[in-house]
């Protein structure tokens, strides 16, 4: 069987429908927060059993049984998917997957990098054949950007560096590959990254020519970004954590662009046009 967790989430529930087109329904399963969000699924004839990182109790009877778990990461703090790991190779899981991040680093200065580092050594301990997915930074993060600015026709944002920005669905088709085709992704993967390294000077123009709004970015200094932050709502541990970001891709630690994903997808890898030209103009 294979168990994928946090199968609510964006994610989680696409790997999940991807693993459904090749996988009978018998031998797949998810760990869930709250199964009633998951009822479909269960009515589909895929198990469903709550499963909480919190939790370990729970998370045992989420993996009874599984063969492979794709461990979906949640927050930055790498205590809890210890507890994951734990927990597959308790149950006698004979693979485990991980949703790691391309930039992952215990040196990064992005927290969250740098909390996906040290999980992969926890995998690497566990003894447990394992596959991290180092996947590249999320397209969709611009487009959460850009709403703003397609309002305001100013994305204002603090001085960044470039990324490899990579299509939600791309990585989705990527974990159900590793999933499905054993060998083909083993250990900790290549950066698995869009075709092109952009800062965000290009996001607005690529946002421009796709919407036809006239979209300018404009540079401010990091803590004059965080008060406008914080006037705006923001949690303070949000902002310090998006400056994070700013802070690695100066450095150029999301730049790197790598052959694995269109190698492994057997196509090309969506272009981030073609994610803005979805999200932002439907």
């Amino acid at each position: 069987m294979i168990v994928v967790t946090g199968a609510t989430g964006r994610f989680g529930r696409a790997v999940v429908e991807g693993l459904a087109s090749r996988v009978p329904a018998e031998q797949l399963g998810v760990s869930v927060r709250d199964p009633e969000r998951a009822a479909d699924l269960d009515a589909r004839g895929l198990r469903v059993r709550r499963g909480d990182f919190d939790d370990p109790d729970s998370l045992a009877n989420a993996f009874e049984g599984a063969r492979q778990v794709l461990i979906v990461s949640g927050p930055a703090d790498p205590a809890p998917h210890q507890v994951a790991i734990d927990a597959a190779k308790t149950a006698g899981a004979e693979r485990i997957l991980y949703t790691s991040h391309q930039a992952a680093n215990l040196d990064s200065l992005f927290i969250a990098t740098r909390g996906h580092a040290a999980t992969e050594q926890d995998l690497v301990n566990s003894g447990v054949p394992f596959t991290a997915l180092r996947n590249g930074f999320y397209a969709s993060t611009t487009v959460f950007m850009l709403r703003a600015a397609l309002e305001s026709g100013e994305l204002v944002l603090p001085a960044d560096g470039p990324f490899s920005w990579t299509a939600h669905q791309d990585l989705v088709d990527a974990a159900v590959v590793a999933l499905t085709e054993p060998g083909r992704l083993d250990g900790i993967t290549p950066a698995l990254t869009g075709p092109e390294s952009l800062d965000y000077a290009d996001v607005a123009a690529i946002a421009t020519e796709v919407t036809g709004r006239k979209i300018t970015r404009v540079t401010v200094p990091d803590e004059e970004w965080k008060r406008m932050a914080l006037s705006a709502g923001m949690p303070e541990f949000v902002a310090d954590l998006t400056l994070g970001i700013f802070a690695a891709a100066r450095r150029g630690e999301f730049a790197v662009v790598d052959p694995a994903l269109p190698t492994l997808l057997g196509r090309r890898a969506t272009p981030l046009r073609d994610v803005l030209a979805a999200e932002l103009t439907t």
